[in-house]
Parts: structure tokens; C-alpha cells; sequence
């Protein structure tokens, strides 16, 4: 076989190996891939059941409950135009409380209740750790 051809069955090769590792690396992430859908976007187009996807907005107020096995709560997610009832088993993140907003990973129930896996609270620009909030930025150590 002359070198040119040599070259060229080489050069095929290698762009079959990097289009199967792309492949690979979509079929690996296609379960883990998960899509942000906020109550209108679900009261709209409801995902079916068991697919996952994160829901986002802010903590209705007064609808936190706690369950009686104390490790589960029952909250209820809300935007502008409409709510998700929401069931998380697990601790909640220091920052989710009523009125503040809320990323929940997991999926819809036969019920239409979000099941969710996991909970990210979220905060504004302006946040302060607690700790810190008493300190003064501005002054010299030691003062």
C-alpha cells in the first residue's frame, strides 16, 4: 500500500473514532440531561410522567409543611401565572425558606405532585451569610 493511502485510511479512522466518542458521550448524558421548566411552562406543556427536569421559582408563602416523619415536607413552588405542588425527602439548604426562590431537580408523580431529588435555594446579588451579616467590611482588622 503506497504512503498516500496509508495516510488517508488513517485519517478515516480517526474521524470514525471521534464521531463514536461523540456519540458515546451523548448516549452517556442523554439520562442526565435535564431541562428547567418553571409552573407556567408545566401548567402549559405538562412533561410526562417520571422525566426528569428541574422546576424553578419562588417558595409560595405559608406553604411549607413539614411531614410526620420529619425528614419529608410538602411545599408549593409558584411563578406569575401558576404553582407546582412539591414533595422532598432530605435536609433543605440553609437559604430555602417561604417567598425565596427555589431550583428542585426530580419529576412529576401520576398526581402531577413534583417529586424532587434534590433542592437548590437561591439568592439575590445582595446576600449576606449570616455570619457576616454583623461585620463591618469597611473597617481595619483589629478596630
Amino acid at each position: 500500500m503506497k504512503a498516500k493511502h496509508q495516510r488517508l485510511t488513517l485519517a478515516i479512522i480517526a474521524i470514525v473514532a471521534v464521531i463514536g466518542a461523540g456519540f458515546l458521550a451523548l448516549y452517556g448524558l442523554r439520562d442526565n440531561a435535564a431541562l428547567f421548566r418553571t409552573p407556567s411552562d408545566i401548567a402549559a406543556d405538562p412533561l410526562p410522567v417520571g422525566q426528569a427536569f428541574r422546576l424553578g421559582g419562588m417558595v409560595a408563602d405559608g406553604s411549607i409543611e413539614e411531614q410526620a416523619d420529619g425528614i419529608t415536607i410538602r411545599f408549593v413552588v409558584q411563578d406569575a401565572e401558576a404553582e407546582v405542588s412539591v414533595l422532598y425527602s432530605g435536609i433543605t439548604p440553609d437559604l430555602f425558606a417561604e417567598n425565596s426562590g427555589v431550583v428542585a431537580e426530580g419529576a412529576l408523580d401520576a398526581e402531577g405532585v413534583f417529586v424532587a431529588e434534590s433542592i437548590l435555594a437561591k439568592h439575590d446579588e445582595n446576600y449576606m451569610p449570616p455570619e457576616l451579616a454583623d461585620v463591618d467590611m469597611g473597617r481595619e482588622p483589629g478596630q
